[in-house]
């Protein structure tokens, strides 16, 4: 299965209003409460060779906040839509090379728009011209080659 059916997936049962594809699994015999679940991605934590350059760029470019430096100052929150937890095989080639261990997909809400305005600042941005039925998809990376991919969801 490849990722793009996996998020096809994901956001279809989305669209639909199924917020959960399996339950949770039944409580043992004699169990009060059904197992825990997480509830969603707390964070994401990656080596740079410049943490803080890095985070800079990530907020001047995406909009995303740098982590907070005191329990005062507020955190990068995101809007609530689906999120696909795929792992890959070792070999894929979809990351890019085969130093790339991760790569995060951005939903966001107007890909032309986005992708306008990151090639405004000199980011090379590649379109794929396809368009899924779940939505359309575009491809960067970040000043530590880094892939990410952009996702606008289908019914924008």
């Amino acid at each position: 299965m490849d990722r793009r059916s996996l998020i096809l997936g994901a956001s279809t049962l989305a669209t639909l209003g199924v917020t959960r594809v399996t339950e949770s699994e039944p409580p043992e015999p004699g169990a009060k409460h059904p197992k825990e679940r997480v509830e969603g991605i707390g964070g994401l934590f990656f080596r740079s060779h410049d943490p803080k350059a890095l985070a800079e760029w990530y907020q001047r470019h995406l909009g995303i906040d740098p982590t907070p430096t005191d329990y005062d100052q507020p955190v990068w929150r995101q809007t609530a839509g689906p999120t696909v937890f795929a792992p890959f095989p070792r070999d894929t080639k979809y990351f890019g090379s085969p130093q790339q261990a991760w790569m995060v997909n951005f939903r966001v809400g107007n890909l032309d728009a986005m992708v306008a305005q990151l090639r405004a600042t000199g980011i090379a941005v590649d379109i794929d011209s396809k368009v899924y039925p779940n939505g359309r998809f575009a491809r960067l990376h970040d000043p530590d080659g880094n892939p990410i991919e952009l996702w606008e969801p289908a019914g924008r």
